[in-house]
């Protein structure tokens, strides 16, 4: 009783839901095209890092063995020291010459400090505040600009009546021209506004080796901490060597220089720094080769940029033009995609790629693991965070040789938002594709599903309506037409309820055709013994003949009990009905049991009127029944307890008798023909086990249900028979 109720209890998976579970693993191949998708993303990058070496590759083999684009620039230095060795970067746009520095490309971040260490001469011990200053310079077509930014506690301009221009503050500018020569110039100032520039042909004392130049402008423009100075000067006179020099005069009175600090010894030629102005002749070369895909830089050997081409936000590589020139699709479809579809993508499952900022804050000198490889002579690419961090950035650096010498590199760059939007673009397409896959696959296989789940449904309401709880053939199984396993199923068990309702026919009619054949023989059998116990016999053959006699007279009532199931069943077909108040035929028979029984005692409770729709008749034959096998199985000394009670719409008339129990498993088959559970001992008259099948058949004739169940306590038998209450009882009732 346990592993039943454990299987009643077991949850049940129909078709449809296994369909169901089975169609999930569709939800794989998503994953699969995803990941799929990934490893073409690798693939891309990798194609990506080739194209990019292959592009630098390129761009170095038209650079090299070409010395002067390198020589002319101070390139060829084996090593350069930063604040000593100048730096033009380049400027998107002019300078205004007015001393306000905040009009310098990226402000004044650029400018480098000068201080203690770049002192050349103090006449006593250097302190910060009285001299200092910050300084930058850039390139801005044919024209170098200078700024400074002084700190000079007692600024000292020059006299209006002094001929001397060397006794008060003032900048010394010392360069090379393209010929290699020392050209000197100094700066100086009356007041703020327009620099006085001076040529120098000799020494600064000799007023007369002091001439005023316009070659080169400047102004100069008093501050709360000092002054400021720009200056401008054609690249027409300028060489590869620059430096720049503070003559700082403190005491207003005697003007005698105190401290010179500056970027280099602008008096010796050979002690003079270096400048490096980015190459207008490789910045031709660049814009030359049409690269609009790439950012491009050429640096010279000591990382610091000669040229550069391109912009990172327009360098997404070679794959962004297909996603840049792609179909545009103005169908209902895409619309659905783009409001519906693309915002759960972007939010799960895809990464939109962000606007990104990536300025390079020190040109003069690039870094970079690829930038080594490549100035050590190897081709060598990375992959790098964007200066914000929102971005990939692919670097590649390939080396520029003169002769077996590299010079410096070719740096190529670019953004992964090309391959990023493809790869977005590919996955859009394959999601939507699986997507309607997933939908009509699994509404396709759920309609299959439930298709068949409903012909095993039909099947197994027909199967079980072909065969009642007394295993009788009801109604035959209508065969299906369709060739599938289904149907060949429907056929088979079609066949077999056809032969099983001819073998039931034949044993429910084999009861009356025995009794029908045996009648004959066995009244000849009862007449021969009689005649033959009318002549004188000695007293064996007396005691031989009573044995045959009681032998004949079982068999008469084997015979009878045979044919009375078949009559009954015959009978209750042509039956009428009528209503008549059943607890009253309950009454009056069981006042005939108690006589029929005297060694029996009997308990009845039964409610007031009880009208039911039946055959009375038939009803007394079941409960004669009933009785009987309780009478059977009951213990003389216990009651036999018949009770009649309505329940709703319904009445039941239970029998209990206190004995044994039921065999386990016997509770539904004792209503069947020919079972009887009786012992040996209860073999006195024989029983065919027809008394409860009887039983069956009025109670199903009256659309009412019989059940044999052991009692609450264990120590007996209860069977329930339940009947329904007249129309017009239930009413009243109701």
């Amino acid at each position: 009783m346990s592993s039943l109720k454990a299987w009643q209890f077991k949850p049940a998976f129909g078709l449809r839901t296994k369909v169901i579970l089975i169609a999930s693993l569709l939800l794989a191949l998503p994953w699969l095209g995803y990941n799929y998708v990934l490893e073409m993303e690798k693939l891309l990058r990798q194609g990506q890092e080739q194209t990019l070496i292959g592009t630098t590759r390129a761009v170095a083999t038209a650079l090299n063995e070409r010395p002067n684009l390198f020589n002319e620039q101070a390139s060829a230095l084996q090593s350069v020291q930063k604040g000593r060795d100048l730096y033009a970067y380049a400027l998107t746009s002019p300078v205004t010459l007015d001393g306000v520095l905040d009009d310098w490309t990226d402000g004044t971040d650029k400018l480098l400090s000068y201080g203690r260490d770049d002192v050349q001469f103090s006449r006593g011990i250097y302190n910060a505040n009285s001299i200092r200053f910050r300084h930058g310079i850039g390139r801005h077509g044919d024209y170098l600009y200078a700024a400074f930014e002084v700190s000079d506690r007692r600024p000292v301009l020059r006299r209006p009546d002094s001929v001397r221009i060397d006794r008060n503050d003032h900048l010394i500018v010392a360069m090379t021209t393209p010929t290699g020569e020392l050209q000197r110039f100094a700066v100086t100032a009356l007041t703020e506004g327009k620099a006085e520039i001076w040529s120098l042909q000799g020494e600064i004392s000799n007023a007369e080796a002091v001439i005023p130049t316009e070659e080169i402008s400047g102004y100069w423009r008093q501050t709360d901490n000092g002054y400021n100075i720009e200056l401008r000067l054609p690249l027409a006179m300028l060489g590869n060597k620059l430096g720049f020099a503070f003559y700082d005069v403190n005491n207003s009175q005697n003007r005698e220089v105190e401290t010179i600090i500056g970027t280099s010894n602008t008096n010796h030629l050979n002690r003079l720094g270096t400048v490096l102005v980015p190459s207008p002749d490789i910045e031709n070369i660049l814009k030359g080769m049409g690269h609009t895909s790439t950012r491009l830089w050429v640096i010279d050997r000591h990382q610091r940029v000669l040229a550069k081409s391109g912009d990172i936000q327009e360098s997404n590589g070679v794959w962004s033009t297909s996603v840049k020139y792609g179909n545009n699709d103005n169908s209902w479809w895409s619309a659905f995609e783009e409001k519906w579809l693309h915002p759960i993508y972007y939010r799960y499952l895809l990464n939109e790629p962000q606007a990104f900022d990536d300025q390079i804050k020190d040109s003069a000198q690039l870094q970079g693991v690829h930038i080594y490889q490549a100035l050590q002579g190897r081709g060598y690419s990375q992959w790098r965070r964007s200066e914000d961090g929102k971005a990939m950035i692919l670097a590649a650096a390939y080396p520029i040789w003169l002769s077996d010498n590299v010079m410096g590199a070719v740096v190529a760059e670019e953004s992964t938002v090309g391959i990023q939007t493809l790869k977005n673009r590919a996955l859009e397409k394959l999601l939507n594709a699986m997507l309607a896959v997933i939908l009509i696959g699994t509404v396709t296989l759920l309609l299959f599903a439930s298709k068949i789940s409903g012909r095993i449904r039909r099947l197994r309401d027909e199967a079980e309506q072909a065969i009642d709880s007394q295993g009788r053939i009801c109604q035959p199984i209508t065969p299906s037409a369709n060739t599938d396993e289904i149907g060949d199923l429907s056929r088979s068990l079609a066949a077999m309820v056809n032969r099983l309702g001819q073998y039931n026919h034949y044993l429910e009619n084999l009861s009356s055709r025995l009794s029908h054949e045996l009648r004959t023989p066995v009244a000849v059998v009862r007449s021969s013994i009689e005649n033959l116990s009318l002549q004188n016999q000695d007293e064996d053959s007396q005691r031989y003949i009573a044995r045959a006699q009681e032998g004949v007279q079982r068999l008469s009532t084997i015979l009878s009990s045979m044919t009375e199931a078949t009559r009954i069943e015959q009978s209750l077909q042509g039956a009428e009905k009528e209503v008549f108040p059943f607890n009253e035929l309950v009454s009056g028979c069981m006042q005939g049991y108690q006589m029929a029984y005297p060694e029996q005692a009997f308990s009845v409770r039964a409610d007031d009127v009880l009208m039911i729709d039946g055959a009375p008749d038939y009803l007394a034959q079941l409960l004669d029944k009933l009785i009987a096998n309780a009478v059977d199985f009951s213990q003389n000394d216990q009651p036999i307890r018949v009770t009649l009670t309505r329940h709703g719409t319904q009445v039941r008339l239970v029998v209990s008798n206190k004995g044994p129990l039921l065999p386990k498993g016997m509770e539904t088959q004792l209503c069947n023909s020919m079972v009887s559970i009786r012992t040996q001992d209860k073999q006195d008259k024989p029983h065919l086990g027809l008394g409860l099948f009887i039983a069956g058949l009025i109670t199903n004739f009256h659309d009412g249900q019989i059940v044999l169940q052991n009692n609450v306590s264990l120590n007996g038998v209860d069977v329930v028979v339940t009947l329904p209450l007249c129309d017009h009882h239930r009413s009243d009732v109701d």
